[in-house]
């Protein structure tokens, strides 16, 4: 049945779901990589697909920006749709210079000041670790693959025009990378009994100042799609 923020049918979605943020990489990674890709949600343009990779049911579906808005998409397919794996595939700045752009990184802690999981349900550690079994699967697969992948302490942050130095940041947080997803991930697969994982491409770095444009960070992570696509067919 829908969701309050997703109007797809019951049975709409495989039990993997892709969960890039911008719908458009969605509908890239649907049109791109799936066999007889069906949009089974758009409200607010929040676009969701299920196809088929290699023969095996697939969905991918936008998050949107910021923790709030992955908390909501999240809850609603693990809760309402009966997903049980989510692996977030994104954009990450870099905080040290073994992150170059356009290399592939697996969270293995995400880090954040945010309140979300203190508001849902008290959780009040500022770290949330994924699933151990997605991770395990994923780095494997990365193995296979010859992609070099590596597992990362991600800082999840609430602000994207922060005041607070990143050197800061990364210093008290231990974080090598920033995006703004993945610890409302993470905290809704752990209350919920799910799974979660998050893998990101560095699209920009805060040590050298190189950046991807908005069209390559759509486009051009083909890389981490496969890699997210290989081991989603296998969960």
């Amino acid at each position: 049945m829908a969701t309050p923020h997703i109007s797809a049918p019951d049975g709409a979605f495989a039990k993997t779901v892709l969960m890039p943020g911008d719908p458009l990489r969605a509908k890239f990674i649907a049109e791109t990589f799936l066999d007889d890709p069906q949009v089974v949600t758009s409200v607010r343009n929040v676009l969701g697909f299920t196809g088929y990779y290699k023969g095996v049911r697939v969905s991918v579906m936008a998050s949107g920006m910021g923790i709030p808005s992955i908390g909501i998409y999240s809850y609603e397919l693990y809760s309402g749709y009966g997903v049980e794996n989510i692996i977030r595939i994104g954009s990450a700045g870099s905080y040290v210079d073994r992150l170059d752009v356009m290399d592939v990184v697996l969270a293995k802690v995400a880090y954040s000041d945010s309140s979300y999981a203190r508001v849902l349900n008290g959780y009040r550690s500022k770290k949330i670790k994924p699933s151990a079994l997605i991770n395990a699967v994923i780095m494997q697969k990365a193995h296979e693959l010859g992609i070099d992948c590596k597992e990362v302490v991600v800082h999840s942050s609430d602000v994207f025009y922060g005041q607070k130095p990143w050197q800061e940041i990364a210093e008290h947080s231990g974080s090598e990378c920033v995006e703004m997803e993945s610890f409302g991930l993470f905290h809704n697969a752990n209350i919920l009994g799910k799974q979660a994982a998050c893998l990101l491409t560095i699209s920009d770095s805060f040590v050298d100042h190189v950046e991807l444009t908005a069209e390559e960070r759509q486009t051009s992570f083909k890389t981490m799609m496969t890699l997210a696509l290989e081991a989603a067919i296998v969960l």
